[in-house]
């Protein structure tokens, strides 16, 4: 899995590629712990180019937002295809997440 990180206006977007399983999943909760310490920018998760999510992911996109809830902020998910939303609404985590089909409405950007 490749992590591109790229930054739009005020938000840091991380762009993982393919899936995001066992030690790409530390690598992501890792960089997410370290964006939610160093910024108060807003931090979107791009899922438009993921494949599939395991456990280790999950929980990785979970510990990010629960850490940034206790800053006051939320982890922004943009653009999960139907099988993300759909595994976000199963382990009842979805609502943890701000989510947007578009990545320019995850940024805080408009149409």
């Amino acid at each position: 899995m490749k992590i591109a990180e790229q930054r739009q206006g005020d938000a840091v977007v991380l762009q993982p590629t393919g899936a995001i399983a066992g030690a790409d999943a530390e690598r992501l909760g890792q960089r997410l712990a370290e964006l939610a310490e160093t910024t108060q920018d807003r931090i979107v998760v791009d899922l438009a180019m993921v494949t599939q999510l395991d456990s280790a992911a999950l929980e990785a996109l979970v510990d990010a937002t629960e850490r940034l809830i206790r800053s006051g902020r939320v982890l922004v998910l943009a653009s999960p295809s139907e099988l993300i939303q759909e595994v976000l609404e199963i382990m009842e985590v979805a609502p943890l997440f701000e989510q947007h089909d578009d990545l320019v409405l995850a940024t805080g950007g408009r149409q």
